[in-house]
């Protein structure tokens, strides 16, 4: 016969359906407000016993007062003699010691029962995961691998094998599930089986399911919760599946959470992997705007050189050797701007490091340190002025240098500890002054030929003035 399983042994807050952790959840958090109101309730209970007992001692001492007088006034009387009065004494002492007594019973009551409520909500939070993005967002940190692989594609490899073992394990037999072997329906062993064995399969595909959900929504700042959640679920299994002993096994439950992990790490490292190509596109986008800037200055400057070469042919056929020479130093000219070009072609680390600011965009004291490669650094200055922000940028520094690349790299080396975005280090802003950068510039890049303290935020600073006029407000 299959062993009956007492149900009003179990109380209905107990009861926790098989199908679903959702439900428990929300019941838990259902339990959890009733408890949390209860606490109230008791709380200003406590409240009202401790206001009582303040104006149960106020009474007693305004009774004692007026007793003494009382007492006074009968013994000038003579109404009272001495042993009557000791008596009523007596009898108001205890009187007073009852009451003190009855308010620390019923103050001790409150304070367990307090107690009890405390404990209840606390086992309740337990039991409860934590699903919101906003509270985990806001215990996120850096992120850090479980499994340190290469590439994406070392992650994608890894969970092909993992989702292997998976399929494998939750085959007949596979070692999924554990369970009761004895278990006998209507005194049939093979009847017995069966019916544990249809259970196991029903707890397994709920576990799957909830599984297979949490892969599908996972993000990486969610795993935590989310191996949390995995938990409570083989926990809720086990718990139902007492009675025939069915749980789902310790090193299924381990290749489940591993598969998280790993699911957490491909789609951490995906995510890293598009911003480097967004960054490496944006980078060869850059390079490209160069090569086509030192192809068309090369090209005006031959093309000027022509016209000053065929011009200077001309004089000297004329005989006029004063303009000629003038000529001739107008092609010397030329020839250092293209050597000058030629150098930069050749020179990837040659270009302009920049300082600037915005604080119309991201307030003062903060200040983006770069470097451009560009012939004329000021159309990138304009391209980031252009980028989304309300104001244009504002440049403090500009300078060339033949290894811009490295003093621009040392410069971030001094500035990392006031670094705004200290998880993409390709973001290059800085908690910073001008004037603080500008001691490290010149540490680095010797006198700076011209720089700007104060930032100009001619748009910036009308529209502050605009907004502040009377018409407006």
């Amino acid at each position: 016969m299959t062993q009956p399983v007492d149900e009003q042994s179990i109380s209905p807050k107990k009861r926790i359906p098989w199908f679903g952790a959702g439900k428990v959840a929300r019941q838990l958090s259902n339990d959890l407000i009733e408890s949390e109101a209860e606490l109230e309730r008791t709380k200003a209970q406590l409240k009202r016993i401790g206001d009582m007992s303040l104006r149960i001692v106020h009474e007693v001492k305004i009774l004692r007062a007026q007793r003494e007088i009382l007492f006074e006034k009968l013994e000038t009387l003579g109404a009272l003699s001495v042993v009557e009065i000791e008596q009523k004494r007596k009898e108001a002492q205890k009187k007073a010691a009852e009451e003190a007594l009855s308010f620390a019973q019923e103050r001790s009551t409150a304070e367990a029962k307090l107690k009890a409520l405390n404990d209840e909500i606390a086992a309740a939070r337990h039991a409860i995961v934590a699903s919101s993005d906003e509270a985990l967002l806001q215990e996120v940190g850096i992120y850090k691998y479980r499994h340190p692989l290469t590439d994406a594609v070392s992650y994608k490899a890894a969970l092909d094998r993992i989702d292997d073992q998976i399929r494998s394990m939750a085959r007949k037999d596979g070692a999924a599930v554990q369970s009761i072997t004895t278990w006998t329906v209507n005194g049939s062993v093979t009847e017995g089986r069966a019916m544990v064995r249809d259970f196991s399969k029903l707890m397994l595909r709920a576990f799957n399911a909830e599984a297979d959900n949490l892969v599908r929504g996972l993000k990486p700042y969610k795993l935590d919760a989310a191996l949390d959640r995995l938990k409570k679920v083989s926990e809720t299994i086990e718990r139902l599946g007492k009675t025939m002993q069915i749980k789902i096994s310790p090193l299924y439950y381990l290749v489940r959470a591993q598969e998280l992990e790993l699911t957490a790490d491909f789609l951490q490292k995906q995510a890293e992997e598009k911003e480097a190509e967004r960054l490496d596109r944006e980078r060869l986008r850059e390079e490209r705007k160069v090569q086509q800037e030192i192809e068309r200055e090369r090209a005006r400057l031959d093309k000027e050189r022509q016209h000053y070469a065929n011009a200077l042919a001309v004089l000297e056929q004329k005989g006029d050797s004063e303009a000629a020479e003038r000529v001739r130093e107008q092609l010397s000219e030329i020839d250092n701007s293209l050597k000058a070009v030629d150098f930069r072609a050749a020179n990837i680390r040659a270009g302009y490091v920049y300082l600037i600011s915005n604080i119309g965009s991201f307030g003062e004291n903060i200040v983006k340190v770069g470097m451009t490669r560009r012939l004329d650094p000021m159309d990138r200055i304009k391209e980031l002025s252009d980028a989304s922000v309300p104001f244009n940028f504002d440049v403090h520094a500009l300078f060339f240098s033949k290894d811009a690349v490295g003093i621009e790299g040392a410069l971030h080396d001094r500035l990392e500890n006031v670094r705004v975005n200290v998880v993409n280090r390709r973001r290059e802003f800085f908690r910073a002054t001008p004037a603080q950068v500008k001691s490290h510039l010149s540490q680095l890049a010797g006198e700076l030929l011209q720089f700007q303290e104060l930032p100009e935020a001619l748009e910036y600073r009308q529209s502050i003035t605009v907004q502040l006029e009377p018409s407006r407000l």
